[in-house]
């Protein structure tokens, strides 16, 4: 919010509160700045140090950035661990020691940072020093990345270095080689100097306050390092399209022969023994590159690269390499004309490519998981061997003729780094990424954008020591409750539905899975005319079939239906157009407790034009005989509820879908239904209480290999035989299917 807009909005509180003789707790916006920037919280100042270039330089013509001065800001690393540490947020979500967790098999889990083996053994290394016994080892979890905040006005860079703690729970000069090789070092001597203050309390023990308030010797340890590729080599030392985790050559990453990993001491030796282009030519080291973990104790930048599933997984492997290789191929075997008409199309590729497919999500989308048993480690070591298996059809088809591409080739280290760093799902590049927005983007766009640089330091600062206001506030009581009791009446829609509010990503506890109907109804009907609308002449008798089995839900021997006997419902039926399925998530974008939500419509017209009506899966209990663990899919035609005696019934009508077999399709990975008929060719149609409803489910038509007709989102699910079941949605669908 501007200057303009905070005076505009004090100007109009100020108007409300004229005839109460008060007024708002800040004159104008310079009054609000001053109080925010007065706040003893959160208050860990900028500080900036001045780098410049040393080496020589030549006689005349002497480039800009030769004689240039850089200013580099940062905050103190050492006062911002302290005062993560005296978070009380964080009581009861830290870890205060390494360990290793296991199942009830025995096997071992990976979840948390400090489950994995990197913190065991960093632990095991300082506690040689016994004047360090019963210190908390603190990891710093350290991440970077760049990012453009303008491109019409050209393109300004920064380059943010992101700092957390592994406790808690989860330009035209491009083609000048001295100005890259400054670029390189300038950076490192950067993060050397930024890191300084930490340096003496990774050896010795330092004393802080922690967030149950009390206080402990902690010793500090750097790593893991959150980074894309070109960060990696760059943090590194290692030369483009090397690795810097293996010895391997550049051309030969997609060898499956044993190899030695890189490591600080090594490089430092052939460094010594050769010559500055053999070291680049025949190791893909650059030799003048010095990284910053050099200078501290018990660190090699190599054992700390964290894997990467964004730029390693998502867009590396996946966009650049899988999907643009699909495309060459038809363009190489059908040519341009036809290999455009079948990328609008599916089914015209060969086997090997959807297992390509197939075995590369597989390995994707386990990777995800929250948590990660050893027996995940041998599901994705059968993936990736699968996919190494598949993938060689790129190679015989002349779509590719290598596979030694380094994002790609950094999968077969995933397992390794799951038991060194635990979950990669806490360590991605996507997380410094989300980051960019609150602190580089938002600030810039804030700015007047003519040095823009100290104005986004201190809407920072500005925005930290709120934050840190509001935590102590919440701690001390201070936000329950209203501030003027009796005196505020907030008036508060009645009628609004569960849709207004409710994002993907919501707050609360724990539940495996929970549907509720949508706040506002769509309309009232009685059973005549809904049975006509569906087409459904069975409705009544289908009610009352409902009714009975509701009503006898709870015995072991409950009679037989009869429909002569049974009470006729008369009453009238309240129709919703959706209903909201919130179910725990942790492996996808969530809220505080892993909860997640997924809207379920069954809409006669969506968005004013064609209907809509979504598939489900259907908690049938353990004793359903059913691939997928008691789930049963079916396609929602109606919602709707009403009132019997004195009992509520939210329902839905659906059509039940069955399994083509019992085991996945091989090609796909995914398992395959198709809608129920019932002898006399007649869709199997029920209802069902909404409690039953797990989420919404996706379904894929299985399309064969003719060119499909012209379809619509409104009847794809009416103009095919059978469907595959989309487990890779998301990651919850992923994990129960």
């Amino acid at each position: 919010m501007s200057a303009k807009q905070i005076d505009t909005l004090l100007d109009l509180w100020a108007m409300t509160l004229i005839k109460h003789n008060d007024a708002p707790p800040f004159a104008n916006h310079r009054d609000m700045f001053a109080t925010i920037n007065a706040t003893p919280l959160g208050n860990t100042p900028w500080k900036s140090f001045t780098l410049c270039y040393n080496g020589a330089k030549p006689k005349q013509d002497v480039p800009l950035w030769m004689d240039g001065q850089y200013d580099v800001w940062y905050r103190d690393p050492l006062q911002m661990m302290r005062s993560i540490l005296a978070n009380c947020a964080f009581d009861g979500g830290i870890e205060y020691s390494p360990y290793h967790d296991y199942t009830t098999e025995d096997k071992q889990y990976w979840k948390n940072f400090m489950s994995g083996d990197w913190a065991w053994k960093l632990a095991d290394d300082i506690a040689q020093n016994e004047e360090n016994h019963g210190s908390t080892l603190v990891p710093l979890i350290i991440g970077s990345d760049k990012t453009v905040v303008s491109v019409t006005t050209g393109q300004t860079e920064y380059h943010s270095l992101y700092l957390s703690i592994g406790n808690i729970h989860n330009s035209e000069h491009n083609d000048d080689i001295k100005y890259r090789n400054f670029q390189q070092q300038l950076f490192q001597r950067s993060l050397a100097k930024i890191f300084e203050s930490v340096k003496p309390f990774m050896e010795n023990f330092d004393v802080t306050c922690f967030p149950d308030g009390h206080y402990r010797r902690m010793v500090y340890g750097l790593g893991p390092y959150i980074a894309d590729y070109p960060e990696q080599i760059l943090l590194s030392g290692i030369v483009q399209n090397w690795c810097p985790h293996y010895l391997g050559h550049r051309k030969d990453l997609d060898s499956f022969q044993p190899c030695l990993h890189q490591h600080e001491a090594h490089t430092e030796l052939l460094i010594k023994q050769l010559t500055y282009k053999q070291a680049w030519d025949e190791y893909g080291i650059i030799a003048d590159l010095v990284p910053f973990t050099n200078d501290f104790p018990q660190v090699d930048i190599h054992k700390l690269l964290s894997p990467d599933i964004l730029h390693q997984i998502i867009k590396g492997t996946f966009k650049d390499h899988l999907v643009d290789w699909v495309g060459e191929y038809l363009l190489i075997t059908h040519g341009t004309h036809h290999a455009a008409e079948i990328m609008d199309d599916k089914g015209h590729i060969p086997q090997d490519v959807v297992c390509t497919f197939s075995a590369f999500l597989e390995f994707c989308y386990t990777v995800r998981h929250e948590a990660l048993t050893e027996d995940d480690l041998i599901k994705l070591q059968d993936a990736l061997d699968h996919f190494y298996q598949y993938q060689e059809i790129f190679k015989t088809t002349g779509v590719v003729s290598t596979f030694s591409l380094p994002r790609q080739h950094s999968l077969c280290h995933y397992i390794l780094l799951i038991r060194l760093f635990s979950a990669p799902n806490g360590l991605c590049s996507s997380i410094t990424k989300s980051k960019h927005i609150k602190a580089v983007k938002k600030p810039w766009r804030q700015s007047s954008r003519f040095d823009a640089l100290g104005q986004m330091l201190l809407t920072n600062q500005s925005l930290n020591k709120l934050a840190a206001a509001h935590i102590d506030f919440e701690a001390r009581g201070m936000l329950h409750g209203s501030c003027h009791p009796g005196h505020l009446h907030i008036h508060k829609p009645q009628n609004h539905s569960v849709e207004v509010d409710a994002g993907e990503i919501i707050d609360g506890l724990a539940v495996e899975s929970h549907v509720g109907l949508a706040l506002t109804p769509c309309c009232v009907q009685n059973v005549h005319a809904l049975s006509l609308e569906l087409d459904l002449p069975r409705l009544p008798f289908m009610i009352q079939e409902f009714i009975h089995d509701q009503h006898y839900s709870e015995d072991p021997n409950p009679p037989e239906f009869d429909p002569a006997t049974a009470q006729v419902f008369l009453g009238n039926l309240t129709i919703f157009n959706s209903a909201a399925a919130s179910f725990h998530a942790p492996s996808d974008l969530s809220g505080m407790g892993g909860m997640r939500r997924k809207h379920i419509r069954a809409t006669p017209s969506w968005y004013v034009g064609e209907p809509r009506h979504d598939c489900i899966f259907i908690n049938m209990g353990v004793d359903f005989d059913s691939p997928m663990n008691g789930l049963a899919v079916a396609r929602v035609l109606c919602l709707f509820s009403f009132d019997y005696l004195i009992s509520y019934y939210p329902c839905a009508i659906v059509h039940w879908h069955s399994y083509v077999r019992k085991e996945r399709d091989p090609n796909t990975g995914m398992y395959v239904v198709t809608p129920t008929t019932t002898g006399d060719n007649v869709p199997d149609i029920s209802i069902i209480h909404v409690d039953c409803i797990f989420r919404a489910a996706h379904l894929i038509p299985v399309y064969g290999p003719d060119f499909i007709p012209k379809i619509s989102p409104h009847n794809s699910y009416d103009m095919f035989h059978s469907y595959y079941i989309n487990r890779y949605a998301d990651h919850h669908t992923f994990e129960i299917v």
